[in-house]
């Protein structure tokens, strides 16, 4: 079994955006007992809290289900339970590297996935209010990483 984490600051807009759209992906490729996804954020604000409006939205429109999808904040432990850590910044890569145990962590961050892309971080929709252009980063990526992990592990 395969698993990735996607990290963001409060965990209610891009990691979970990309964990319900690789989910999506997983599943229609018939690989949903093969990858286990979750997401987190460094934040604890949003504890509890399923994903912000416009998330939800961009879901919606794109066909992908959120079913059970809540804020949590990343733990120590995830090092040990996760593949890959997939940072949406580099200051969540940051706060994630100074989590006791992530100095040893395999951390990716999403946009190394798109290096054609001229962004190096994934907005923060949150604050710019574009989910549009963070869910076609995501999508983008997600397809990427997919591929990634069957290469890799599959």
């Amino acid at each position: 079994m395969v698993s990735v984490l996607f990290v963001c600051l409060g965990n209610i807009c891009r990691s979970p955006m990309a964990e319900a759209v690789l989910r999506h992906k997983i599943s229609e490729r018939g690989l949903s007992q093969e990858i286990v996804v979750d997401s987190a954020g460094t934040g604890d604000w949003h504890i509890g809290k399923g994903p912000h409006e416009g998330t939800r939205r961009m879901l919606d429109q794109n066909g992908i289900g959120y079913e059970g999808v809540k804020a949590r904040q990343v733990q120590s432990d995830d090092f040990e339970k996760f593949h890959y850590i997939v940072c949406m910044d580099k200051s969540n890569g940051s706060n994630v590297r100074k989590l006791p145990g992530g100095e040893n962590a395999k951390l990716l961050f999403f946009m190394d996935l798109l290096p054609e892309e001229e962004l190096r971080e994934v907005p923060d929709p949150y604050f710019t209010g574009n989910f549009e252009q963070v869910y076609d980063l995501i999508n983008a990526g997600c397809t990427v990483l997919l591929e990634l992990m069957i290469r890799e592990n599959l």
